[in-house]
């Protein structure tokens, strides 16, 4: 699996509408309309694998493009 870079998803989620909170080296990520909560941990300056895969599935399973967040 190709490793994806932590800040990039964190800049993805946050454009996205995801609020971040973070607590020790969890960031924890939340939006009104998503029952999911995203937990991500750095392993370096990359995701973890499993967590990027988390994430994409909550992306695709709302639909999320950032576009109405814009309007």
């Amino acid at each position: 699996m190709c490793s994806f870079p932590f800040n990039q998803l964190r800049k993805l989620l946050k454009r996205l509408g995801f609020t971040e909170r973070i607590r020790g080296d969890h960031h924890i990520f939340s939006k009104f309309g998503v029952e999911e909560i995203i937990n991500l941990q750095p392993q370096g300056s990359k995701a973890k694998p499993y967590q990027v895969k988390q994430a994409r599935g909550v992306i695709v399973k709302y639909r999320l493009s950032g576009e109405e967040d814009e309007k």
